[in-house]
């Protein structure tokens, strides 16, 4: 099994307050063929570390330090330009609302050709052919190509987004929150779809929530994050039956149960008054 990413003491901070960091420290490794969740609240820096990795930070944020290995390289290093070649070639990545990602004027085959076409130099023919394997790969017809993103459900465009992310068979994909929006019976669709794609590519995913119930459905690893910081890591089974942290307790204890015999609650921050560590 291949080391595929490997991040080590990553931190960011904005450019205006250096010292305020908002992701602080963090550390994991990710193999292929293993999807790794990381997993905690709004605003905890989940985000913002897999932006980091993708080298797309908004220009108010900077790396203050840390580094980011894919297969051997540091990304941490490339310029603008060097990252171009890893972007969308061998690393994939989807965005939580597809809206927001696609281009609502471009026809969504269209869309999936302009990865196929700046990293593989594919056109005509073969252009055509790959776009239409792409999209019956992600359950939507070929002849869906020529429509706009407004035109399908939002459980197709974000199939769309899956299917740009995978066009040139990343070695990594990264998965930001891509069920969020969508419903239950549609997210259960997606999630087998990406772990059927990450088994027959060998990939390596980093999937990104803060829902405990994907979590269990994907995860071989979790990571639990906590105010830019990484506060417990472990096994899918450690984590989900013998949780460490007081915040990893506190995140479980508001997950109803099955039978709905355990009421929704707010998260219980009680542990931080008592010297617990953040």
């Amino acid at each position: 099994m291949t080391e595929l990413l490997r991040i080590e003491g990553l931190t960011v901070a904005p450019l205006a307050a250096p010292g305020r960091l908002l992701v602080n420290n963090v550390s994991f490794a990710l193999e292929s063929g293993k999807t790794i969740c990381v997993v905690g609240e709004s605003g905890s820096g989940k985000s913002l570390t897999a932006l980091s990795i993708m080298g797309l930070l908004p220009p108010a944020l900077k790396r203050m330090q840390g580094h980011v290995n894919f297969l051997g390289q540091d990304l941490a290093t490339l310029s603008n330009e060097q990252m171009r070649d890893i972007r969308g070639k061998r690393i994939g990545m989807i965005f939580q609302e597809p809206m927001t990602s696609l281009n609502p004027v471009l026809t969504v085959g269209y869309q999936i050709g302009e990865s196929l076409t700046v990293h593989l130099g594919l056109s005509g023919k073969s252009l055509k052919t790959r776009i239409s394997q792409l999209l019956e790969q992600v359950g939507i017809p070929a002849q869906r190509a020529g429509s706009y993103p407004d035109e399908l459900s939002g459980g197709q465009r974000q199939r769309v987004m899956i299917a740009m992310s995978i066009a040139c068979e990343p070695a990594m994909l990264i998965a930001d929150e891509p069920t969020t929006a969508l419903d239950v019976t549609v997210q259960a669709q997606i999630l087998d779809l990406l772990d059927e794609l990450k088994q027959r590519m060998n990939m390596g995913m980093l999937f990104i929530t803060h829902d405990f119930g994907v979590v269990a459905d994907i995860a071989d690893n979790v990571a639990v994050m906590f105010r830019g910081e990484i506060v417990e890591m472990g096994s899918v089974r450690d984590v989900l039956e013998k949780p460490q942290h007081p915040y990893t307790q506190a995140l479980l204890a508001c997950v109803p149960d099955v039978e709905g015999k355990k009421p929704l609650k707010p998260i219980d921050y009680a542990w931080l008054n008592e010297g617990a560590a953040a």
